[in-house]
């Protein structure tokens, strides 16, 4: 969503690298271009205007004047103003004391609030809470139907005792629905209200009658990151009309200008909570103001990917894997290792997301959305048809073997063969780096081996000396050869001169 912001930033940014020392006109240029380009991602202009003022002031300052970089200052205050307009420090949910804990959804129809209410629970219940799911929708066609869809989905449990369709009091399930938690030991009551196709008394009423009814302890308001400017006028009239304590964005995996979903914090004053990325339920998570501008800026997640994988990845399987790449060269590591490996990975979600949260990962961008994600499945079918023995031992597969491989597989015989060249290059590689030999063969690296100019150049072998095709000539050659082993032999040195040369004294005094 914020690749447009994010080219015509770097761009800018571009544009400082090199220089010594900024002059006005140099600040002044490099704020016109941010202001575009802030402008063109659809942030409200009284957001453009006070980041820009704060940029203009701070880059006057003497931090950049007397910066070494004032490049690399530039870039580090606008990456802390754009932190303080997505909100500044991470907004954590509200528990209560005696629970269950109460979070009421609200928002225009047609945002996500019921799939959100699903990806909310199922990212609860992994906190070690246990959800449950009220339907207060009792308009929308199906709704209720809904949320009992993505209530099995997600593990977690429903409150629904009417149909919906237009039957039943909202109001009265949301009072209900909390003597029903605390029956089932319930420590969290997530209430998923009816939405509109814009902003009504109707929807207005129904929203404030049931955060009377029910108290909510946080009421989240679900705003869809592509509807532009319309998301920073709806906010208002929701935190006017009825008040709440965070937004929740969906649909960030969109490819419209979300500028509007980084004005919300600024303007409305309420925090951004949670952000969901993709449409499935595990593609949702706790919204870092830091961690977003550092993405924008192309400096890479890292903090969200460890966090992935340390869901995904168990310690001691990695402990285990590692050892196995230390030892022997790295030839414990089979086929099987790889496969598991790689299934893991697939499990933290796409390939294309988890190499965008690297540094500098805009710089490849085309090639990144280009990766097909169905050539891991690819690669599992052909390791799937090796037998045991194969993948153990894949030094073993000769033509025969790929052929059968390739059948079994339904691929072509050279993608069997690729895939274990592939393989023993990689577990080189892996093998190096756990043996604390760095990665070989990434260019302009530090401390990663490889690299333009390091490639370590073959030596030619020295031939013998070529002998002569004339005879004459030859037997010349031979017979001077013979007299220098002779002269070597009687302590004499090539050119025929007594080996009997002495260092003075003094250099003999020095060297002992």
């Amino acid at each position: 969503m914020f690749d447009t912001l994010s080219d015509r930033l770097a761009a800018t940014f571009k544009s400082l690298r090199g220089k010594g020392r900024l002059s006005p006109e140099d600040i002044d240029a490099t704020a016109r271009e941010i202001r575009i380009a802030l402008l063109e991602a659809d942030v409200a202009l009284p957001v453009v205007r006070a980041f820009i003022a704060k940029v203009k002031e701070r880059a006057a300052g003497v931090e950049v004047s007397q910066a070494l970089n004032p490049a690399q200052q530039v870039i580090k205050i606008v990456n802390e103003e754009l932190i303080g307009i997505l909100g500044g420090e991470t907004r954590v949910l509200r528990f209560a004391k005696q629970p269950p804990t109460v979070i009421m959804l609200a928002g225009l129809q047609g945002a996500g609030k019921t799939t959100l209410a699903g990806k909310l629970g199922l990212w609860l219940k992994g906190q070690g809470h246990t959800p449950l799911l009220v339907a207060c929708d009792l308009q929308r066609p199906n709704a209720v139907t809904q949320l009992s869809v993505v209530a099995d989905r997600a593990g977690v449990s429903v409150y629904a005792p009417e149909p919906g369709n237009g039957v039943g009091d909202p109001v009265k399930v949301a009072k209900d629905s909390i003597e029903y938690a605390k029956t089932k030991q319930h420590d969290v009551v997530i209430v998923d209200t009816a939405g509109r196709l814009g902003i009504d008394e109707e929807l207005m009423k129904q929203a404030a009658d049931i955060r009377d009814a029910v108290s909510p302890d946080e009421v989240l308001f679900v705003v869809d990151a592509m509807i532009g400017q319309d998301a920073v006028n709806t906010a208002e009239a929701f935190r006017d009309g009825v008040g709440f304590d965070g937004v929740v964005l969906s649909k960030l995996d969109g490819d419209a200008r979300g500028g509007a979903a980084l004005s919300i914090a600024h303007v409305t004053g309420k925090q951004i909570m949670f952000a969901s990325n993709g449409e499935k339920l595990d593609e949702f998570d706790a919204f870092h103001p830091d961690r977003m501008a550092s993405r924008i800026l192309d400096m890479g997640d890292l903090l969200t990917l460890i966090e992935q994988a340390e869901k995904t990845f168990s310690q001691a399987e990695a402990e285990k894997m590692a050892s196995k790449l230390a030892s022997s060269k790295g030839k414990d590591f089979t086929l099987d290792d790889f496969l598991a490996q790689m299934e893991q990975v697939r499990k933290m979600g796409s390939i294309s997301k988890l190499l965008g949260m690297l540094p500098g990962m805009g710089q490849i961008k085309d090639q990144i959305n280009n990766i097909d994600e169905k050539d891991v499945d690819r690669t599992a079918a052909i390791i799937k048809s090796m037998t045991p023995g194969e993948r153990q031992d894949p030094v073993i597969i000769n033509g025969s073997r790929r052929a059968r491989i390739a059948r079994g597989s339904g691929v072509e015989v050279s993608a069997v063969k690729n895939l274990v060249e592939r393989f023993f290059d990689a577990r080189k590689m892996m093998s190096k780096m756990a043996q604390g030999g760095g990665m070989p063969g990434m260019p302009g690296i530090p401390g990663m081996g490889g690299g333009p100019g390091r490639t370590k150049k073959k030596t030619k072998q020295a031939k013998g000396k070529q002998r002569s095709g004339n005879p004459m000539k030859r037997k010349a050659e031979e017979q001077a050869a013979l007299a220098r082993r002779e002269e070597a032999a009687n302590g004499l040195p090539a050119g025929g001169q007594d080996k009997s040369f002495e260092l003075p004294d003094e250099f003999k005094k020095f060297m002992s």
